[in-house]
């Protein structure tokens, strides 16, 4: 698909595919009232992208390259939208802790609800305007330059059969993931695991497997765009786009899902995102890039283990 329709749409491809899963699973979770469920799964997985999946990718090119090279322009406008996400979880976040500690519990809630559905709406506006802004007005920012000694690579699979491919693994994967989302309760008292744990580390993992072996298979590769295409923009699609339908779903289906997420929660966001920002601003990678991104991830793992 890369070859045919190039590495920026490929990507996005890539990962609306693999976000169909996150949808899915939480479109049936609210359904259910699992709310906080929604909220871990959702942020378990931008940081599965951003951190373990990217690191991985960045470790694995490092075995082949000693440095590899990617468009610096657009994979930091990829990772201030990143940012502007991360920004719209902490103002609901620090509005409720401020209500709080003024007494005005009911209130709050009230506020919060009309914050997040606000932003919601906001966010999936700038979230295509941010396509437009990828394929359509500023292209050149997402593609590199094609190397000299590069070879053209033949496509050994036609753009309908890659696609149909993509989307029965798609298929399949949703209803093992929804099996998966339907055992959490048992698993974590059967083996006693912190349900925070599995909603925001296991969960995630599983869910993006097929992200992880492609973005690590266009590292070794060489192709940095299509990786940091896959992970950034998967965590700016589950971010700007998949979060916020799930609000406006919620509002329709009269179930309260906001943008408030626990504090320790949005810290280890906030520092995630920090972290990816500033390794992708010179537009190199290497492998200790890579240890260090999945070094945070190991650190946040082991947080949720033991919170």
């Amino acid at each position: 698909m890369s070859t045919k329709l190039g590495p920026t749409l490929a990507g996005l491809l890539n990962a609306s595919f693999g976000n169909a899963v996150e949808i899915i699973v939480g479109v049936a979770a609210l359904l259910q009232g699992e709310l906080r469920i929604v909220q871990t799964s959702m942020l378990g997985s931008i940081l599965s992208n951003i951190l373990l999946v990217l690191g991985c990718s960045f470790i694995a090119a490092g075995f082949k390259f000693k440095e590899s090279k990617f468009e610096a322009t657009g994979a930091q406008a990829s990772a201030s939208f990143m940012t502007l996400a991360c920004i719209t979880l902490v103002i609901p976040a620090a509005y409720h802790s401020t209500q709080s500690k003024n007494g005005k519990g009911f209130s709050a809630e009230a506020g919060l609800l009309a914050i997040s559905r606000g932003t919601a709406v906001l966010l999936l506006g700038v979230y295509f305007a941010y396509i437009v802004f990828q394929l359509k007005t500023h292209p050149h920012y997402f593609e590199a330059n094609k190397k000299k000694d590069e070879e053209e690579e033949e496509p050994q699979m036609s753009i309908i059969a890659s696609a149909t491919a993509l989307l029965g693994v798609t298929v399949v994967t949703s209803f093992c993931a929804d099996y998966l989302v339907a055992s959490i309760e048992e698993t974590a008292e059967r083996y006693s695991i912190p349900k925070a744990f599995i909603g925001l580390i296991l969960l995630p993992i599983v869910g993006n497997a097929a992200e992880h072996v492609t973005a690590v298979f266009m590292a070794i590769k060489d192709k940095m765009e299509i990786t940091i295409g896959v992970c950034v923009g998967s965590s700016i699609q589950i971010a700007a786009f998949v979060i916020p339908l799930l609000v406006i779903v919620g509002w329709i289906t009269g179930h309260e899902l906001t943008l408030f997420f626990a504090d320790f929660e949005t810290v280890v966001f906030f520092a995630s995102v920090l972290l990816v920002n500033t390794l992708l601003q010179d537009g190199l990678s290497n492998y200790m890039e890579g240890v260090m991104l999945v070094t945070l991830y190991l650190v946040i793992a082991l947080s949720f283990w033991v919170a």
